[in-house]
């Protein structure tokens, strides 16, 4: 049995979370969409739990548009 995880980057990126950031913020620079935040976290479930709780340093996967 074999597991295997291809990461194809063509269809998302890497943000790291600077000071003074949030999702909506971040959501905003990428889609021009402050409520665009959603596909942020859905994408980020497995080290996010709420979305108002981001840390400075955390590197989130954003999917391309």
């Amino acid at each position: 049995m074999a597991d295997i995880k291809v990461s194809d980057t063509s269809v998302y990126t890497h943000h790291t979370v600077t000071k003074g950031e949030s999702l909506s913020l971040i959501a905003k620079h990428y889609y021009k969409d402050l409520m665009e935040y959603k596909k942020i976290f859905e994408a980020n479930r497995d080290q996010l739990s709420d979305p108002d709780k981001i840390e400075v340093g955390q590197v989130l996967v954003i999917p391309n548009p």
